[in-house]
């Protein structure tokens, strides 16, 4: 047999076409975890918007004030004389205040990330991007900080500074940019290498705009979705705060302050502590099932450019 003719035999047949099938590739790993990702983003997205989209509207809602009290009306479960979710130990709406107390809770989640996410990535940018003694300074400034039991530095630093609004949310976006500094330095360490970076340099720009119009754009859409995770943190950390008598004082009602309120009756009244607790849950679960899809897509298109 000539080798042309062996040629001929050993090539594929054109009819019979590729031995991969849209059965296979549906039970392959990668069509596996596109499905994963997609069941977490649609089910945190649900989640995250059952909480938040009523406590957005709580001001337009046909409820009764928050703090109006009815001791006639005292510990109500849930469904009775028109309280869905009950009444507390005063007789006031239950539901009215997990969606009022929401909405404080929520401000000082989102201001906390928005202000942790904004000074982690602009020191985290510059450790990453000047290196040498910036880097010394900013990465041992980190350190011992993570040394430190997050908790009992929370409640020291509100001990001395009070119990305010800004106070807490001020401690807990100090307690939380050192995770978004550590990512976006290792994100800007590899950054800083690409050869954009040399050719700006080698153009004369100043390292200052390289980094504020090159470097940090190109990172933050990766630092963004640490940011997004860490709502949930900030969420809990309040909680926790405001159920140890260190959250915002009254009339602001937390969640941590009503399921505070309500331990002293778990026994015979349970919706006072199960409902605003569930509220927790559902947000942080939803916002950390979204974080998680959200990431996993974006490595899946980073590594689909790379393959490139």
């Amino acid at each position: 047999m000539s080798t042309t003719t062996r040629n001929l035999a050993q090539a594929p047949d054109p009819v019979r076409g590729s031995a991969v099938t849209k059965q296979l590739l549906k039970k392959s790993a990668a069509a596996r975890r596109a499905r994963s990702t997609r069941i977490k983003l649609w089910l945190g997205t649900i989640l995250t918007l059952l909480v938040v989209l009523p406590i957005a509207l709580a001001n337009l809602l046909p409820i009764a004030d928050p703090n109006m009290q009815d001791l006639g009306a005292r510990r109500l479960a849930p469904l009775i004389d028109g309280h869905l979710f009950g009444t507390d130990q005063l007789g006031r709406d239950l539901l009215s205040r997990v969606l009022f107390g929401g909405q404080t809770s929520l401000m000082i989640g989102v201001l906390a990330v928005v202000v942790s996410g904004a000074v982690g990535v602009i020191l985290g940018s510059i450790a990453g991007f000047y290196g040498k003694w910036a880097d010394v300074i900013i990465s041992r400034v980190l350190e011992a900080q993570l040394s430190l039991p997050l908790l009992m530095m929370l409640l020291l630093v509100v001990a001395l500074f009070g119990p305010s609004i800004p106070v807490i949310t001020g401690v807990i976006a100090i307690a939380q940019w050192p995770e978004v500094a550590r990512l976006t330095r290792s994100l800007v360490l590899v950054e800083r290498e690409k050869p954009y970076v040399d050719a700006a340099k080698t153009l004369g720009l100043p390292k200052v705009q390289i980094l504020a119009k090159h470097v940090i754009p190109n990172v933050f859409k990766q630092a963004s979705l640490v940011i997004l995770l860490l709502l949930a943190q900030a969420v809990l950390l309040e909680s926790a705060l405001s159920f140890l008598g260190a959250g915002p004082q009254r009339p602001f009602s937390t969640w941590g302050r009503l399921i505070s309120d309500g331990q002293d009756y778990i026994t015979t009244s349970w919706w006072m502590v199960t409902l605003p607790g569930l509220f927790i849950v559902v947000l942080v679960v939803g916002v950390n099932l979204l974080g998680d899809a959200l990431r996993d897509g974006n490595l899946r298109r980073t590594s689909k450019k790379e393959g490139k």
